[in-house]
């Protein structure tokens, strides 16, 4: 840059208008700051329940798209910066990139309508293709947008103080970190909700649409917010991205290394050393110690690979829990809002009381040491993670092979049966009751006898590899199998069916009717207490039984029903038992895994900061995005190719893989040397400096021995 456009600059900066000694353009870019972040952390909260049970994809393909998006998402932050330094400059950058992130977000919500393909009106989309589609451009649009601003909006924020304005400059930073936790806890908390609700044109469902809607609304309102600033801003021109001057020299570095190859010219200090043909030796300098740094980042992906799993594994471990805390009900993608309610609670804690008693204890915790540390605790929250889905495993329902079948057998009679059934102990069933449990059958047809009198036997056909009712009405010779859920229903729902004792037709809201001796279908209703109006005729009744998370329940309605009192009267049989797993046990695992982000992340950044200098903080935060990208890449490849039957079996794999990385990277850390970049800045500038000097003495020292010999 000129002096002329750095003259310029100075006199835009006095002209900027100012409130309580801040430039107000920095309010604008606060308040797009907290926008983008509450659209970008509320559609990633809920992002791999609509995968898992809108486009219907299995928990392992969920898991793969999620991080290959999240993996996106942070490779994209290193062509913003090489886009906005080297060509557009940040304000440009940030606009049209935030046009292509709201495109992302509208194309996202409206891949989410349902209504868009379901002709037939049943809730479900005829043509899922579309919404695939859809959602794959939006999410492509949504990553080059977030991560494409990402590097550029604190640093124009930055811009905006003129140099008396040091302490405001703080002070905006911190409150810009501020706002990006406020928007990721407050949409984390409020999307999970908004995608509870049912809604739609034809029927209603799961409002997937109000979830990344707002979402989507924010982010335009984050964009009309910062262009309405625009003529408050200063603006500086690109001035070329480091990034790329990296690139270009490591690679002529390389390239002049391989072309001088032969044994027959001399080594260098440092294969680095090749550049300075044509490069200068303070760029050198700073590009050697910046590879340091990032050569110890080779082993930090594996944390990502763990930290990012709190949005997909550790939700979809959530939907198999019970989420009910008496005074309220936490939806399974709420579980994430832990993370930086405690990151807002640890960050004090660590840098105020921990770190500072472990120094006056007189223990060397070095930065490295800290990230080794961290890398331990993510690990043992994947160990509690394991534990609680052992847990859960203990709670789900062991389905039959395909070789066999499962029975169960529920008297709606009005007195006590003896059943026989084929290589089964006979079963004494009371009135209006079923067995306990299912009944494991080999045989595809079965022979059913009735202590009645006269004694009835039935053959009955059974589907191998299915679970079955076998339904024994007043009239037993009327006895009829009915097929049941093959799996607990989605998102924590309770699949409901009824069986009608009554000699006429019921009809139960919701429902629709049942014929007498029948039994109806099972409809899902969510957890809480639900309301059931039976009616035939003039006679009507209400039934409110209450429902936990992901059972699948059939209610036995009796012959003499007493049409003024149903609750007391209508039996209830579980066919799959509820979760009783309760989502308070997976807050230790989010105890650990953000004690490890603290111990890592914020001292792997302070570290790599300290480590190399001021002018390539660029390089290494595009290093510490790859590091993230790498590890979400990591779970994609695990999740598809690892394909392991049991999902503690999983994360122990994945624990045990980080405990082996914190080993090697501990073995490198305690080689690893610390530096001074400053110092050596300094001393590289004065070997500069002299260099003239020793020019000019020795060119004297030549002319005087010319002079001598003349």
């Amino acid at each position: 840059m000129t002096d002329e456009k750095m003259d310029e600059e100075k006199k835009d900066k006095k002209k900027t208008a100012e409130c309580c000694g801040y430039p107000i353009s920095i309010f604008f870019i606060v308040v797009n700051e907290f926008c983008e972040r509450f659209s970008y952390y509320g559609m990633r909260a809920v992002l791999v329940l609509y995968f898992r049970y809108f486009l219907r994809w299995d928990d392992d393909l969920a898991t793969s798209i999620y991080h290959a998006f999240v993996a996106l998402c942070y490779l994209t932050p290193i062509l913003g910066a090489i886009i906005a330094d080297s060509w557009l400059g940040k304000f440009k950058t940030i606009i049209y990139l935030s046009i292509v992130y709201a495109v992302g977000q509208v194309t996202m919500a409206v891949s989410t309508v349902h209504d868009i393909t379901d002709t037939n009106r049943d809730g479900t989309p005829d043509n899922l293709t579309l919404h695939v589609a859809l959602s794959m451009l939006g999410l492509i649009l949504i990553a080059l947008g977030t991560g494409g601003i990402k590097p550029c909006v604190a640093a124009f924020g930055g811009d905006q103080f003129q140099e008396h304005q040091s302490r405001q400059l703080n002070t905006f930073f911190s409150v810009f970190y501020l706002c990006i936790n406020a928007g990721s806890l407050l949409s984390t908390l409020i999307t999970p909700v908004l995608r509870a609700q049912e809604c739609g044109i034809y029927s209603q469902q799961k409002c997937y649409p109000l979830a990344f809607g707002v979402p989507a609304a924010l982010m335009v309102v984050s964009l009309v917010v910062f262009i309405a600033g625009s003529g408050m801003y200063v603006k500086t021109a690109p001035e070329g991205n480091i990034i790329w001057s990296v690139c270009q020299c490591i690679g002529f570095a390389i390239k002049n290394r391989f072309r001088h190859r032969s044994s027959s010219f001399p080594k260098r200090g440092h294969w680095m050393d090749w550049a300075d043909e044509k490069y200068d030796k303070l760029l050198i300098a700073q590009i050697k110690m910046v590879l340091k740094v990032l050569f110890l980042y080779i082993p930090l992906p594996m944390f990502w690979t763990l930290f990012d799993q709190k949005g997909s594994r550790w939700t979809l471990q959530a939907t198999t829990m019970s989420g009910d805390f008496g005074a309220f009900v936490l939806q399974p993608d709420q579980m994430q809002t832990v993370n930086p309610i405690l990151i807002l609670t640890l960050v004090p804690i660590m840098d105020r009381i921990v770190f500072p008693l472990i120094k006056k204890c007189g223990l060397n915790f070095s930065p490295l040491k800290r990230m080794t540390v961290g890398m331990l605790f993510a690990a043992m929250a994947f160990v509690a993670a394991a534990l609680v889905q052992l847990e859960i495993d203990k709670t789900l329902p062991n389905f039959p092979s395909s070789s066999e079948s499962q029975l169960k057998v529920v008297n709606m009679g009005s007195r006590s049966l003896t059943v026989t059934i084929t290589n089964i102990e006979p079963l004494q069933i009371k009135p209006l009751e079923s067995t306990e449990d299912y009944l494991t059958c080999g045989d595809e047809i079965i022979a059913v006898s009735l202590n009645t009198d006269p004694v009835i036997t039935k053959a009955l056909s059974l589907l191998k590899g299915q679970r079955q009712t076998l339904i024994l009405p007043s009239d037993p010779t009327l006895m009829y199998v009915k097929e049941d859920g093959m799996s607990k229903p989605d998102e924590g729902q309770n699949a409901v069916r009824f069986v009608s004792g009554l000699t006429e037709v019921v009809n139960i809201t919701n429902l629709g009717s049942v014929e007498p001796s029948d039994t109806s279908n099972y409809t899902l209703v969510s957890q809480g207490t639900r309301k059931f109006v039976l009616s035939s005729g003039e006679k009507t009744c209400i039934f409110s039984p209450t429902l936990g998370f992901g059972s699948s329940v059939t209610f036995l309605i009796p012959s003499n029903l007493s049409w003024t009192e149903c609750d007391s009267v209508i039996r209830k049989v579980e066919d799959i038992k509820p979760n009783t797993v309760h989502m308070a046990l997976q807050i230790p695992q989010y105890f650990l895994i953000t004690t490890g982000e603290v111990m890592f992340s914020v001292t792997g950044l302070q570290f790599s900061y300290s480590q190399a200098p001021k002018n390539m903080k660029s390089v290494l935060q595009a290093g510490w995005l790859c590091t993230n990208a790498v590890g979400n890449i990591i779970v994609l490849i695990v999740a598809e190719l690892g394909k392991l039957p049991k999902q503690w079996a999983e994360y122990l794999l994945f624990a045990s893989m980080l405990v082996a990385v914190s080993i090697i990277f501990s073995i490198m850390a305690y080689f690893y040397k610390y530096i001074d970049p400053a110092e050596i800045e300094a001393q590289i500038k004065r070997e500069q400096e002299l260099e003239p000097e020793d020019k000019r003495e020795k060119e004297t020292e030549l002319n005087e021995l010319k002079q001598t010999k003349m």
